[in-house]
Protein backbone atom coordinates (compact mmCIF):
# COMPACT_ATOMS: atom_id res chain seq x y z
CA UNK A 1 0.00 0.00 0.00
CA UNK A 2 2.82 2.59 0.11
CA UNK A 3 3.58 5.03 2.75
CA UNK A 4 1.50 7.44 3.58
CA UNK A 5 0.48 9.63 6.19
CA UNK A 6 -2.87 9.14 8.65
CA UNK A 7 -5.36 11.35 9.18
CA UNK A 8 -4.04 11.57 12.76
CA UNK A 9 -1.78 14.63 13.46
CA UNK A 10 -0.37 16.32 16.47
CA UNK A 11 0.84 19.23 17.52
CA UNK A 12 4.50 18.69 18.55
CA UNK A 13 4.92 16.29 15.67
CA UNK A 14 5.05 16.66 11.97
CA UNK A 15 2.99 13.69 11.48
CA UNK A 16 2.25 9.94 12.35
CA UNK A 17 3.27 8.10 8.94
CA UNK A 18 2.77 4.56 9.00
CA UNK A 19 3.59 1.98 6.21
CA UNK A 20 4.17 -1.62 5.95
CA UNK A 21 7.39 -2.49 4.06
CA UNK A 22 6.08 -6.12 2.68
CA UNK A 23 3.85 -4.43 0.56
CA UNK A 24 5.81 -1.98 -1.49
CA UNK A 25 6.44 -2.54 -5.36
CA UNK A 26 8.98 -2.62 -7.12
CA UNK A 27 9.13 0.13 -9.45
CA UNK A 28 12.73 -0.62 -11.32
CA UNK A 29 16.56 -1.64 -10.62
CA UNK A 30 19.60 0.34 -10.84
CA UNK A 31 23.13 -0.24 -12.22
CA UNK A 32 25.20 -2.14 -9.35
CA UNK A 33 27.71 0.24 -10.07
CA UNK A 34 24.82 3.02 -9.07
CA UNK A 35 26.71 4.89 -6.92
CA UNK A 36 29.85 5.78 -8.28
CA UNK A 37 32.40 8.74 -8.49
CA UNK A 38 35.38 10.67 -10.29
CA UNK A 39 39.12 11.30 -10.22
CA UNK A 40 39.67 14.45 -12.41
CA UNK A 41 42.03 13.57 -14.71
CA UNK A 42 44.45 16.79 -13.02
CA UNK A 43 44.37 15.00 -9.97
CA UNK A 44 46.27 12.23 -12.35
CA UNK A 45 48.71 14.28 -13.92
CA UNK A 46 49.02 17.06 -10.90
CA UNK A 47 47.75 20.44 -12.16
CA UNK A 48 46.36 23.76 -11.06
CA UNK A 49 42.69 22.55 -9.77
CA UNK A 50 39.81 24.56 -7.78
CA UNK A 51 42.04 25.92 -4.45
CA UNK A 52 40.17 24.52 -1.21
CA UNK A 53 38.30 27.30 0.69
CA UNK A 54 40.81 28.71 3.41
CA UNK A 55 39.97 27.81 7.27
CA UNK A 56 36.78 29.97 8.55
CA UNK A 57 37.88 33.33 9.31
CA UNK A 58 40.34 34.13 6.66
CA UNK A 59 39.43 35.58 3.58
CA UNK A 60 39.12 33.96 -0.06
CA UNK A 61 40.85 36.27 -3.11
CA UNK A 62 38.49 35.67 -5.68
CA UNK A 63 41.29 36.10 -8.42
CA UNK A 64 43.39 33.20 -6.71
CA UNK A 65 40.79 30.15 -7.86
CA UNK A 66 43.17 27.80 -8.06
CA UNK A 67 46.30 25.95 -6.48
CA UNK A 68 48.97 23.72 -8.09
CA UNK A 69 49.30 20.09 -6.85
CA UNK A 70 51.17 17.00 -6.99
CA UNK A 71 49.65 13.85 -9.08
CA UNK A 72 47.29 12.32 -6.36
CA UNK A 73 48.63 9.25 -4.39
CA UNK A 74 46.42 6.32 -6.29
CA UNK A 75 48.59 3.79 -4.56
CA UNK A 76 47.77 5.08 -0.89
CA UNK A 77 46.56 2.28 1.26
CA UNK A 78 43.76 4.51 3.25
CA UNK A 79 42.80 6.04 0.69
CA UNK A 80 42.41 2.32 -1.72
CA UNK A 81 40.26 0.83 1.55
CA UNK A 82 37.72 3.74 1.37
CA UNK A 83 37.26 3.71 -2.05
CA UNK A 84 36.72 -0.31 -2.12
CA UNK A 85 33.94 -0.41 0.39
CA UNK A 86 32.00 1.55 -2.10
CA UNK A 87 32.60 -1.22 -4.13
CA UNK A 88 31.56 -2.28 -7.40
CA UNK A 89 31.54 0.98 -8.82
CA UNK A 90 32.90 3.18 -11.84
CA UNK A 91 35.58 5.50 -11.47
CA UNK A 92 35.49 8.20 -14.10
CA UNK A 93 38.88 9.86 -15.01
CA UNK A 94 38.18 13.27 -16.88
CA UNK A 95 36.88 16.68 -16.45
CA UNK A 96 37.74 19.84 -18.09
CA UNK A 97 41.24 19.74 -18.06
CA UNK A 98 40.94 16.06 -19.92
CA UNK A 99 40.03 18.19 -22.81
CA UNK A 100 43.58 19.05 -23.39
CA UNK A 101 45.71 15.87 -21.85
CA UNK A 102 48.46 14.44 -24.47
CA UNK A 103 48.87 10.76 -23.33
CA UNK A 104 52.38 10.41 -23.60
CA UNK A 105 53.06 6.74 -24.33
CA UNK A 106 56.89 6.97 -23.93
CA UNK A 107 59.25 6.04 -21.04
CA UNK A 108 60.55 9.59 -21.14
CA UNK A 109 58.34 12.15 -20.32
CA UNK A 110 58.59 15.94 -22.41
CA UNK A 111 59.07 18.71 -19.72
CA UNK A 112 56.14 20.68 -21.53
CA UNK A 113 52.81 19.54 -23.03
CA UNK A 114 52.69 19.29 -27.04
CA UNK A 115 51.63 22.44 -28.80
CA UNK A 116 47.93 22.00 -29.22
CA UNK A 117 47.95 20.39 -25.39
CA UNK A 118 47.99 21.61 -21.91
CA UNK A 119 48.86 19.03 -19.54
CA UNK A 120 50.29 15.46 -19.83
CA UNK A 121 49.28 11.92 -18.58
CA UNK A 122 52.42 9.58 -18.19
CA UNK A 123 51.74 5.91 -18.44
CA UNK A 124 53.04 5.31 -15.13
CA UNK A 125 49.98 7.90 -14.27
CA UNK A 126 48.09 5.77 -16.40
CA UNK A 127 49.27 2.89 -15.23
CA UNK A 128 48.48 4.23 -11.42
CA UNK A 129 45.18 4.68 -12.16
CA UNK A 130 44.63 0.78 -13.61
CA UNK A 131 46.22 0.04 -10.64
CA UNK A 132 43.99 1.86 -8.39
CA UNK A 133 41.03 0.81 -10.17
CA UNK A 134 41.68 -2.78 -10.04
CA UNK A 135 42.62 -2.67 -6.45
CA UNK A 136 38.91 -1.34 -5.51
CA UNK A 137 37.15 -2.90 -8.06
CA UNK A 138 36.24 0.08 -9.91
CA UNK A 139 35.49 0.21 -13.36
CA UNK A 140 37.08 2.66 -15.35
CA UNK A 141 34.94 5.53 -17.37
CA UNK A 142 37.04 7.96 -19.17
CA UNK A 143 37.17 10.63 -22.26
CA UNK A 144 39.31 11.91 -24.62
CA UNK A 145 41.56 15.32 -25.61
CA UNK A 146 39.47 16.82 -28.31
CA UNK A 147 42.28 20.71 -28.01
CA UNK A 148 43.89 21.86 -31.32
CA UNK A 149 46.27 19.44 -30.71
CA UNK A 150 43.93 16.36 -31.38
CA UNK A 151 43.10 17.44 -34.71
CA UNK A 152 44.30 17.02 -38.54
CA UNK A 153 44.54 20.20 -40.91
CA UNK A 154 41.18 20.23 -41.44
CA UNK A 155 40.22 20.80 -37.71
CA UNK A 156 38.43 17.20 -37.61
CA UNK A 157 39.24 15.47 -34.30
CA UNK A 158 41.50 12.57 -34.69
CA UNK A 159 41.58 8.93 -32.49
CA UNK A 160 45.63 8.44 -32.36
CA UNK A 161 45.74 9.57 -28.88
CA UNK A 162 42.66 7.87 -27.80
CA UNK A 163 43.77 4.98 -29.53
CA UNK A 164 47.49 4.87 -27.80
CA UNK A 165 45.78 5.01 -24.66
CA UNK A 166 43.78 2.55 -25.50
CA UNK A 167 46.40 -0.01 -26.73
CA UNK A 168 49.01 0.80 -23.46
CA UNK A 169 45.36 0.10 -21.43
CA UNK A 170 45.21 -3.34 -23.05
CA UNK A 171 48.68 -4.04 -23.24
CA UNK A 172 48.07 -3.94 -19.13
CA UNK A 173 45.72 -6.47 -19.31
CA UNK A 174 43.06 -3.77 -18.39
CA UNK A 175 40.00 -2.29 -20.21
CA UNK A 176 38.21 1.31 -20.49
CA UNK A 177 34.34 0.29 -19.63
CA UNK A 178 32.94 3.33 -21.06
CA UNK A 179 34.17 6.45 -22.66
CA UNK A 180 32.74 10.27 -23.41
CA UNK A 181 34.16 11.24 -26.44
CA UNK A 182 34.86 15.03 -24.35
CA UNK A 183 33.75 16.52 -21.03
CA UNK A 184 31.05 19.07 -21.38
CA UNK A 185 30.54 19.74 -24.97
CA UNK A 186 28.09 22.61 -24.19
CA UNK A 187 30.65 24.42 -22.65
CA UNK A 188 33.43 23.76 -25.52
CA UNK A 189 34.59 27.46 -26.08
CA UNK A 190 36.12 27.48 -22.33
CA UNK A 191 36.65 23.66 -21.79
CA UNK A 192 39.81 23.26 -24.60
CA UNK A 193 38.11 22.92 -27.59
CA UNK A 194 39.48 25.26 -30.95
CA UNK A 195 37.78 28.46 -31.30
CA UNK A 196 34.56 28.74 -32.98
CA UNK A 197 33.53 25.32 -32.20
CA UNK A 198 29.72 24.32 -32.25
CA UNK A 199 27.35 22.03 -32.62
CA UNK A 200 28.15 21.15 -36.41
CA UNK A 201 31.66 20.63 -35.50
CA UNK A 202 30.55 18.33 -32.50
CA UNK A 203 28.59 16.07 -34.66
CA UNK A 204 31.31 15.59 -37.34
CA UNK A 205 33.70 14.69 -34.45
CA UNK A 206 31.07 11.68 -32.61
CA UNK A 207 31.11 10.76 -36.18
CA UNK A 208 34.65 9.84 -36.42
CA UNK A 209 34.29 8.99 -32.37
CA UNK A 210 31.47 6.46 -32.93
CA UNK A 211 33.18 4.89 -36.05
CA UNK A 212 36.79 4.16 -34.10
CA UNK A 213 35.05 2.73 -31.01
CA UNK A 214 32.52 0.17 -32.72
CA UNK A 215 35.95 -0.77 -34.73
CA UNK A 216 38.99 -0.38 -31.82
CA UNK A 217 37.12 -1.34 -28.60
CA UNK A 218 33.54 -2.28 -29.90
CA UNK A 219 32.97 -3.86 -25.81
CA UNK A 220 33.60 -0.30 -24.27
CA UNK A 221 30.02 1.67 -23.66
CA UNK A 222 29.87 4.96 -25.89
CA UNK A 223 28.67 7.03 -23.43
CA UNK A 224 27.47 11.00 -24.42
CA UNK A 225 26.42 13.90 -24.70
CA UNK A 226 27.81 14.40 -20.87
CA UNK A 227 26.42 17.95 -21.57
CA UNK A 228 26.47 21.02 -18.54
CA UNK A 229 24.27 23.92 -17.95
CA UNK A 230 21.24 23.55 -20.29
CA UNK A 231 18.09 24.87 -18.98
CA UNK A 232 14.51 23.84 -19.05
CA UNK A 233 14.05 26.49 -22.14
CA UNK A 234 16.87 25.38 -24.13
CA UNK A 235 18.60 28.39 -23.76
CA UNK A 236 21.56 27.50 -21.49
CA UNK A 237 24.79 27.43 -22.61
CA UNK A 238 26.65 28.68 -26.13
CA UNK A 239 25.93 25.64 -27.55
CA UNK A 240 22.72 23.38 -26.52
CA UNK A 241 22.33 19.90 -25.93
CA UNK A 242 19.57 19.51 -28.32
CA UNK A 243 21.97 20.93 -31.39
CA UNK A 244 24.77 18.63 -30.34
CA UNK A 245 22.04 15.62 -30.56
CA UNK A 246 20.88 16.85 -33.84
CA UNK A 247 24.24 17.10 -35.22
CA UNK A 248 25.45 13.88 -33.93
CA UNK A 249 22.98 11.73 -34.66
CA UNK A 250 21.29 8.56 -32.23
CA UNK A 251 24.82 6.53 -31.01
CA UNK A 252 25.18 5.93 -27.11
CA UNK A 253 25.12 2.90 -25.69
CA UNK A 254 24.72 5.40 -22.45
CA UNK A 255 22.78 8.85 -22.03
CA UNK A 256 24.80 11.00 -20.15
CA UNK A 257 24.64 14.66 -18.46
CA UNK A 258 26.03 16.24 -15.94
CA UNK A 259 23.78 18.24 -13.04
CA UNK A 260 25.39 20.54 -10.15
CA UNK A 261 22.55 22.61 -7.96
CA UNK A 262 24.75 25.88 -9.01
CA UNK A 263 27.84 27.41 -9.11
CA UNK A 264 30.34 27.94 -5.95
CA UNK A 265 31.87 31.56 -4.93
CA UNK A 266 34.71 30.76 -7.06
CA UNK A 267 33.14 31.16 -10.21
CA UNK A 268 30.06 33.82 -8.81
CA UNK A 269 28.05 31.80 -6.83
CA UNK A 270 26.08 33.79 -4.00
CA UNK A 271 23.86 31.09 -2.65
CA UNK A 272 23.21 31.17 0.82
CA UNK A 273 23.79 27.54 2.99
CA UNK A 274 20.43 28.75 4.91
CA UNK A 275 18.47 27.55 1.51
CA UNK A 276 20.30 23.79 1.60
CA UNK A 277 17.37 21.93 3.23
CA UNK A 278 14.80 23.84 1.36
CA UNK A 279 12.67 21.79 -1.22
CA UNK A 280 13.14 23.95 -3.87
CA UNK A 281 17.15 23.46 -3.46
CA UNK A 282 16.76 19.84 -3.26
CA UNK A 283 14.22 19.58 -6.60
CA UNK A 284 17.02 21.09 -8.52
CA UNK A 285 18.18 17.55 -8.88
CA UNK A 286 14.49 16.34 -10.25
CA UNK A 287 14.54 19.93 -13.01
CA UNK A 288 17.73 19.24 -14.39
CA UNK A 289 17.01 15.49 -15.17
CA UNK A 290 13.13 16.05 -16.79
CA UNK A 291 15.66 18.52 -18.89
CA UNK A 292 18.07 16.11 -20.21
CA UNK A 293 15.35 12.85 -19.87
CA UNK A 294 12.99 14.87 -22.62
CA UNK A 295 16.02 14.91 -24.82
CA UNK A 296 17.13 11.56 -24.37
CA UNK A 297 13.12 10.56 -25.17
CA UNK A 298 13.60 12.75 -28.36
CA UNK A 299 16.91 11.54 -29.74
CA UNK A 300 18.34 7.97 -28.12
CA UNK A 301 15.00 6.63 -26.65
CA UNK A 302 15.21 4.29 -24.46
CA UNK A 303 18.81 4.31 -23.54
CA UNK A 304 19.82 4.14 -19.95
CA UNK A 305 20.56 7.28 -18.52
CA UNK A 306 24.06 8.23 -16.46
CA UNK A 307 24.70 11.45 -14.33
CA UNK A 308 28.57 11.28 -15.05
CA UNK A 309 29.20 14.30 -12.78
CA UNK A 310 27.36 15.73 -10.19
CA UNK A 311 27.94 17.61 -6.60
CA UNK A 312 26.59 20.26 -4.99
CA UNK A 313 28.20 23.49 -6.46
CA UNK A 314 31.01 23.16 -9.90
CA UNK A 315 33.84 24.64 -9.44
CA UNK A 316 35.61 23.07 -6.94
CA UNK A 317 32.13 23.22 -4.32
CA UNK A 318 30.47 25.33 -1.67
CA UNK A 319 31.90 25.93 2.00
CA UNK A 320 29.22 23.90 3.12
CA UNK A 321 29.76 20.25 0.82
CA UNK A 322 32.67 19.24 3.13
CA UNK A 323 30.19 19.96 6.33
CA UNK A 324 27.28 17.35 7.22
CA UNK A 325 24.63 20.02 5.48
CA UNK A 326 25.31 19.09 2.25
CA UNK A 327 24.86 14.99 2.93
CA UNK A 328 20.92 15.66 2.94
CA UNK A 329 21.59 16.56 -0.89
CA UNK A 330 23.78 14.12 -1.17
CA UNK A 331 21.49 10.76 -0.31
CA UNK A 332 18.40 12.84 -1.38
CA UNK A 333 19.63 13.12 -4.80
CA UNK A 334 20.47 9.42 -5.05
CA UNK A 335 17.14 8.50 -3.53
CA UNK A 336 15.38 10.68 -6.33
CA UNK A 337 17.60 9.47 -8.99
CA UNK A 338 17.19 6.07 -8.12
CA UNK A 339 13.21 5.96 -8.05
CA UNK A 340 13.45 8.22 -11.44
CA UNK A 341 15.37 5.51 -13.32
CA UNK A 342 18.93 6.80 -13.09
CA UNK A 343 21.10 4.00 -13.83
CA UNK A 344 24.51 5.40 -12.69
CA UNK A 345 25.44 8.89 -10.30
CA UNK A 346 29.15 9.65 -10.16
CA UNK A 347 30.03 11.88 -7.62
CA UNK A 348 32.42 14.98 -8.27
CA UNK A 349 35.05 13.97 -6.67
CA UNK A 350 36.37 11.18 -4.43
CA UNK A 351 39.09 13.46 -2.59
CA UNK A 352 39.78 16.87 -4.36
CA UNK A 353 38.81 20.39 -3.82
CA UNK A 354 35.81 21.24 -1.17
CA UNK A 355 33.19 18.50 -2.51
CA UNK A 356 35.28 15.52 -2.26
CA UNK A 357 33.75 13.01 -0.31
CA UNK A 358 37.41 12.73 1.51
CA UNK A 359 39.48 15.48 2.52
CA UNK A 360 42.43 16.07 -0.02
CA UNK A 361 45.26 16.38 2.33
CA UNK A 362 44.34 13.53 4.70
CA UNK A 363 41.84 11.59 2.47
CA UNK A 364 39.98 11.68 6.13
CA UNK A 365 36.18 11.05 5.51
CA UNK A 366 33.76 13.45 5.11
CA UNK A 367 30.17 13.54 6.16
CA UNK A 368 28.78 12.62 2.65
CA UNK A 369 31.07 9.38 2.55
CA UNK A 370 29.46 8.14 5.73
CA UNK A 371 26.73 9.31 4.01
CA UNK A 372 28.05 7.22 0.67
CA UNK A 373 29.05 4.19 2.77
CA UNK A 374 25.53 4.15 4.72
CA UNK A 375 23.74 4.03 1.21
CA UNK A 376 25.90 1.23 -0.32
CA UNK A 377 25.80 -1.08 2.75
CA UNK A 378 21.88 -1.01 3.18
CA UNK A 379 20.55 -0.14 -0.45
CA UNK A 380 20.17 -2.47 -2.35
CA UNK A 381 19.43 -1.94 -6.61
CA UNK A 382 15.98 -2.90 -6.95
CA UNK A 383 14.13 0.13 -6.04
CA UNK A 384 10.57 0.06 -4.63
CA UNK A 385 8.06 2.59 -4.08
CA UNK A 386 7.25 4.37 -1.15
CA UNK A 387 4.93 6.72 -2.50
CA UNK A 388 5.05 10.39 -2.56
CA UNK A 389 6.45 12.54 0.10
CA UNK A 390 4.86 11.63 3.21
CA UNK A 391 4.71 15.04 4.99
CA UNK A 392 6.49 18.34 4.53
CA UNK A 393 10.39 18.02 4.74
CA UNK A 394 10.11 14.30 4.96
CA UNK A 395 11.34 12.43 2.23
CA UNK A 396 11.40 8.80 2.01
CA UNK A 397 12.83 6.11 -0.26
CA UNK A 398 12.82 2.65 -0.33
CA UNK A 399 14.88 -0.10 -1.66
CA UNK A 400 15.63 -4.23 -0.92
CA UNK A 401 18.07 -4.85 1.16
CA UNK A 402 21.59 -5.54 -0.95
CA UNK A 403 22.50 -8.83 1.23
CA UNK A 404 19.05 -10.15 3.08
CA UNK A 405 16.55 -12.13 1.04
CA UNK A 406 13.04 -10.41 1.73
CA UNK A 407 14.82 -7.11 3.81
CA UNK A 408 13.64 -3.84 3.08
CA UNK A 409 15.60 -0.71 3.57
CA UNK A 410 13.88 2.35 4.28
CA UNK A 411 16.01 6.22 3.80
CA UNK A 412 14.10 8.90 5.60
CA UNK A 413 15.42 12.50 5.38
CA UNK A 414 13.82 14.87 7.88
CA UNK A 415 14.90 18.10 6.51
CA UNK A 416 12.98 20.27 8.81
CA UNK A 417 14.30 22.57 11.34
CA UNK A 418 12.67 21.98 14.35
CA UNK A 419 9.89 19.77 13.87
CA UNK A 420 10.26 16.05 15.05
CA UNK A 421 8.62 13.64 12.31
CA UNK A 422 7.15 10.00 13.48
CA UNK A 423 7.23 7.01 11.75
CA UNK A 424 4.77 3.97 12.90
CA UNK A 425 6.68 0.77 12.62
CA UNK A 426 5.14 -2.48 11.89
CA UNK A 427 7.91 -4.44 13.55
CA UNK A 428 11.01 -4.46 15.01
CA UNK A 429 13.64 -2.66 12.47
CA UNK A 430 17.63 -1.95 12.52
CA UNK A 431 17.86 1.32 13.07
CA UNK A 432 20.78 4.04 11.45
CA UNK A 433 20.20 7.64 12.45
CA UNK A 434 22.93 10.39 11.39
CA UNK A 435 23.09 13.61 12.76
CA UNK A 436 25.26 16.60 13.98
CA UNK A 437 25.31 18.59 17.09
CA UNK A 438 25.27 22.41 14.78
CA UNK A 439 24.39 23.28 11.27
CA UNK A 440 25.25 24.17 8.67
CA UNK A 441 29.46 24.10 9.68
CA UNK A 442 29.49 20.99 11.20
CA UNK A 443 32.05 18.29 9.57
CA UNK A 444 31.85 16.39 12.88
CA UNK A 445 28.61 13.95 12.70
CA UNK A 446 27.49 10.69 15.32
CA UNK A 447 24.88 7.60 13.82
CA UNK A 448 22.78 6.47 16.63
CA UNK A 449 24.58 8.90 19.24
CA UNK A 450 28.15 7.78 18.37
CA UNK A 451 30.40 10.17 16.55
CA UNK A 452 31.69 8.80 13.22
CA UNK A 453 35.48 8.42 12.47
CA UNK A 454 38.37 5.78 11.57
CA UNK A 455 39.50 3.60 14.35
CA UNK A 456 42.67 4.34 16.19
CA UNK A 457 44.03 1.83 13.29
CA UNK A 458 42.74 4.18 10.44
CA UNK A 459 40.37 1.50 9.29
CA UNK A 460 36.13 1.77 8.98
CA UNK A 461 34.39 1.49 12.13
CA UNK A 462 31.89 -1.22 12.97
CA UNK A 463 28.49 0.58 12.08
CA UNK A 464 26.19 -1.05 14.40
CA UNK A 465 22.34 -0.31 14.37
CA UNK A 466 20.42 0.52 17.10
CA UNK A 467 17.30 -2.24 17.11
CA UNK A 468 13.86 -0.21 17.25
CA UNK A 469 10.84 -2.28 18.41
CA UNK A 470 7.63 -2.12 16.40
CA UNK A 471 5.78 1.01 17.24
CA UNK A 472 6.00 4.72 17.00
CA UNK A 473 9.53 6.23 16.34
CA UNK A 474 10.55 9.75 16.37
CA UNK A 475 12.90 11.05 13.51
CA UNK A 476 14.60 14.15 15.01
CA UNK A 477 14.95 17.49 12.95
CA UNK A 478 17.59 17.47 10.54
CA UNK A 479 18.41 14.09 10.66
CA UNK A 480 19.26 11.46 7.67
CA UNK A 481 17.91 7.96 9.47
CA UNK A 482 17.91 4.45 7.27
CA UNK A 483 15.28 1.71 9.02
CA UNK A 484 16.36 -1.74 7.88
CA UNK A 485 13.21 -4.12 7.90
CA UNK A 486 14.94 -7.60 8.39
CA UNK A 487 11.51 -10.03 8.18
CA UNK A 488 9.53 -8.05 5.79
CA UNK A 489 10.05 -10.92 3.70
CA UNK A 490 8.69 -8.80 0.46
CA UNK A 491 8.38 -10.81 -2.37
CA UNK A 492 10.15 -8.25 -5.15
CA UNK A 493 13.01 -8.71 -2.78
CA UNK A 494 13.66 -12.10 -2.44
Amino acid sequence: MGIAATAAASAAYAGDISFAPAELKAIGSIDPRFQSYNIEMVEVTGGRFWKPYPRAGRAFDQRDRYSLRAPINLSNRHLRMLAAALAPAYVRVSGTWANATFFNDAETVPAKPPAGFNSVLSRDQWHRVIDFARAVDAEIVTSFAISPGSRDRDGVWKPDQAQRLLDFTHSLGSHIAAAELMNEPTLAATNGAPSGYDAKAYGRDFGVFREWMQRAAPQTLIVGPGSAGDAPSSSGPGIITRDLLAASGPGVDRFSYHHYNTVSPRCGGRDDPAQALSEEWLARTDVTLATYRSLRDAFEPGKPIWLTETADTACGGSRWDKSFLDTFRYVDQLGRLAKAGVQVVMHNTLAASDYGLLDEGTFRPRPNYWGALLWHRLMGTIVLDAGAAAAPGLHLYAHCHPAMRGAVSVLAVNTTRSVPQVLSLPDRADRYTMHAARLPGATTIQLNGKTLALTAGDELPRLPPRTTQAGMIRLAPETITFLVFPNAANPACR
